[in-house]
This record gives structure tokens, C-alpha cells and sequence, in this order.
């Protein structure tokens, strides 16, 4: 898992990207944006609910972000990744095709 900041630009809101590819086998990138500094957490959850890998769990600066996550650990499946901070939240759904 690697997290990359793609710009330092300050963005007007949060917000998180679809994961790309989508289905993907075996790895895929999330993109999000941060609009102020605080403590950001991104965290993959299988189709239960339950929580699978913590992919960022750290203070960042407001900018644009980029991370990788490789499920080859992972059984094919509905997985879903949710994005947190201060004040936002948001989840989005992924495939995993083996």
C-alpha cells in the first residue's frame, strides 16, 4: 500500500473517486481529495461489513492523493472502501474478479 499526494492544490470539498480499474484483479488505485488538514482515514470492508485492511490512517495536508491496494490475499467478491475525516464520510462499492 502506497499513498502518493498528486497535488498540493487546495481543493473546494472532499470528495473520493471511484476506484479504478473496477472490476479489478488483482490490484487497483483509489483517488481522493482532501479540502482541509486532519486526520484521514481509508479503510477496505468486505460484503459483511467487516473491516479488511487499513489502507491510510494519518493527518494530511489538503490536496489530492492517490493510493494502491493489492487484494491477491483476497477471495473475488463485493468489497467496499470508505473514506473518513473530520467532516466527511463517504463509501463506494468494488469488484474483485479472480
Amino acid at each position: 500500500v502506497g499513498i502518493n499526494q498528486l497535488s498540493a492544490e487546495i481543493p473546494n470539498e472532499f470528495s473520493l473517486s471511484q476506484n479504478y480499474p473496477n472490476p479489478f484483479n488483482p490490484s487497483t488505485q483509489f483517488g481522493f481529495r482532501i479540502a482541509d488538514f486532519g486526520l484521514v482515514r481509508l479503510t477496505v470492508f468486505d460484503a459483511l461489513g467487516r473491516e479488511v485492511e487499513v489502507l491510510v490512517n494519518q493527518q494530511l495536508q489538503p490536496g489530492t492523493y492517490e493510493v494502491s491496494w493489492n487484494a491477491s490475499a483476497y477471495p473475488s467478491g463485493v468489497y467496499y472502501y470508505r473514506l473518513e475525516s473530520d467532516a466527511f464520510t463517504e463509501t463506494k462499492k468494488m469488484v474483485l474478479l479472480k
